[in-house]
């Protein structure tokens, strides 16, 4: 087990890695629609890559979802299977919409599997961002 620092450290070691390894600029935030971001996350179990949904406003939350939702199959065809949840609750307490991918069996603290973790982030990542140029304009319009 680590510390708390050295877990603190650990992880930036690995997010420093990644972008060193993967020098790209993500979308992330930048989708241009507020409160809709993608986002990478990793812990000591699993990886993500997701699209949150986070307006406070439900009725545009549910809006963006069902826009995404209703290209279920062509997003499959980009990033493979998936998971969706309408309402997601995140650790401190807020509800979102989120649709993510996931992977098991990795860990951040385990420095062996950050090139699977590295190249999981770049397939899933790159799958969303051509999903969302490419409807991005049939998205945005709600």
């Amino acid at each position: 087990m680590f510390s708390k620092q050295e877990a603190q450290q650990l992880k930036k070691e690995f997010w420093t890695a990644f972008g060193k390894s993967f020098p790209r600029k993500w979308i992330l935030y930048d989708t241009k629609v507020k409160d809709l971001a993608f986002k990478f996350s990793a812990d000591n179990k699993k990886v993500e890559v997701s699209l949150d949904i986070e307006m406070k406003d439900e009725i545009f939350r549910n809006a963006y979802y069902e826009k995404i939702w209703s290209l279920e199959d062509i997003l499959k065809d980009f990033i493979g299977d998936f998971q969706k949840e309408e309402y997601f609750t995140l650790e401190n307490g807020k509800i979102i919409s989120r649709i993510w991918v996931e992977k098991h069996g990795v860990s951040i603290f385990n420095k062996n599997t950050w090139q699977e973790i590295f190249e999981f982030f770049v397939e899933k990542m790159d799958g969303f961002e051509r999903f969302y140029y490419e409807y991005e304009d049939f998205i945005k319009d709600i």
